[in-house]
Order: structure tokens, then sequence, then C-alpha cells
């Protein structure tokens, strides 16, 4: 993209849920897939253990209470703010628990500089939504979903339920998607059928570039071959465990069967330092 220089790669880390480690490799990972200068900012509420290359901000203020018993990541919405860290122009949104495996140049390359492109929601794929795992947005030009979102952050997060859905659905002129081949998703895309699990492990799909992990599992599962609060566990024990409620992973048998996995070889590739 012309003009763009630095590229920007933004992140948010806030709570507990994912540590240092996580925003190291997210690093590690832009810096392996740009040949050109960027700048990772990392917005947090603990820059402890992150490392010097990262440019590390406060969380944005989102200017409003946190919406409450609601599903979607609203804490995101302070992304839209007129003022983002100092940053000028375009910049990629890129969850942590995204694997990134392929050149990242085409994120920037893709469309006007003035679109927000987002990945197209992949388990309602004709229902033109979009999800938020990796979006590219110019800083400051869509201030208004986040001004709109402030006069009444529990009522629209209660219409919308995900902030996602909120975006898709209010962005002015329209969204843009990635070609589909880009983002993918973990479970749908990249792991076996059920059975094929005790088998195989997860494999790349073909013209992937990012491999996103909604849910559970997560990368730190997926490397060493658990399901979250699971262990590692031979397929053997783990269809054993489906005959005791108490080792199950989850309540239902059809649940606890689905949540097996391989260590997965790409994941072990590409999510490092």
């Amino acid at each position: 993209m012309e003009g763009q220089t630095p590229y920007h790669v933004i992140c948010f880390k806030w709570g507990a849920k994912y540590g240092a480690d996580y925003v190291n490799r997210l690093y590690g990972m832009v810096a392996r897939n740009l040949s050109t200068d960027f700048l990772l900012h990392c917005f947090t509420d603990d820059a402890r253990g992150i490392r010097a290359e990262v440019r590390c901000h406060d969380l944005p203020d989102l200017g409003c209470e946190v919406p409450v018993n609601v599903p979607g990541m609203w804490r995101k919405a302070a992304v839209w703010r007129a003022d983002l860290g100092g940053i000028q122009g375009v910049a990629l949104f890129v969850d942590l628990d995204s694997v990134i495996v392929d050149d990242l140049t085409p994120f920037f390359e893709f469309g006007d500089p003035n679109d927000v492109i987002l990945a197209r929601n992949w388990l309602k794929p004709f229902s033109k939504l979009g999800q938020t795992t990796l979006f590219r947005f110019k800083v400051g030009s869509q201030r208004y979903l986040l001004e709109d979102f402030q006069k009444d952050p529990q009522g629209v997060a209660e219409r919308f339920q995900f902030e996602q859905h909120y975006v898709t659905k209010s962005v002015r002129g329209g969204v843009r998607f990635w070609p589909n081949a880009w983002v993918k998703h973990y479970r749908v895309h990249c792991l076996p059928g059920y059975i094929g699990r005790y088998f195989r492990p997860a494999v790349l799909p073909k013209g992937a570039r990012v491999i996103a992990f909604p849910g559970e599992p997560n990368p730190a599962d997926a490397l060493v071959g658990q399901w979250t609060n699971g262990t590692p566990v031979t397929a053997k024990t783990h269809l054993f465990n489906l005959l005791n409620p108490e080792r199950r992973l989850h309540k239902s048998w059809r649940g606890h069967f689905c949540c097996f996995q391989k260590p997965c070889p790409f994941v072990q590739a590409h999510w490092r330092e």
C-alpha cells in the first residue's frame, strides 16, 4: 500500500487469558512474514514480559461501561477511537490467538486504504457477517462506530451480541472481506473429522496465510496436542475417558468425543518467537 511505511500491526491484551508470550510470538511471526519495516503495537493493561521491539500502549479508553452478560469482546470497540496510540493511516488488527503461516503483505495491499476489511464468518458463510479476528482499517476514519456505541453500550451489545456483528452491520458504505483462502478457522478448516483426529494431526489449508483459533482450543493447546483445560493423552486414553463422566472434557459423549487432537506440526513450525 503506497505511503504506508512502516506497516502498523495492532493487538489488544487484557486480563489473564493470554500472557506476554502470546505477544512475543506474534511479533516473531509478523517479523518473519513482512519484508518491509513494521511496528507491532500492543494495547495492554500489563506490559510485563513483552519484548522490547513491541511498542506497548495503555489500553485505550472505551469511554463507557463495558457491557455485561453478552458474549462479544466489546472491549475491542475502543480500537475505533479517533486517536489510537498516535498511529496514522492504515493498521492491521490481529487477535493474539492467531497463527501467521505466510506473507502478510497482501493484507496491506488488498482493496482501498479507506476500506474496512474483515474475514468472512466461517460458521455462517452466507450470512454476510464478518470476523474481527484479523481486520484492516484506517485509524480514526470510523470513529462514529465508537461514538454510536458509547450512546447505549448495553443496548448495542444486546442487539448485536458480538462486536464483530456490530462492525459488519454498522460501517458506513459496508465492509469488504478478505479472499476466502487467506484466513481460516482452526477447528473448521484444519482439524480432521472426529474419527480422523485420532489418526492425523491438523493440516494447513491451501492458500492460508493466517489461522484463527476462536473459542477452544488455542495455539498453546494445538502445540502439544491437548484440548482446553485438558492434558495431552493418547487416543486410546481419550476414548477410555469417554466412559468416565469425571474424566470427560464435556458432559456429553459427543462433546468429549470431538475434543481430541494430535500435536499440530504447523503450529510447532510457525507459532514461535
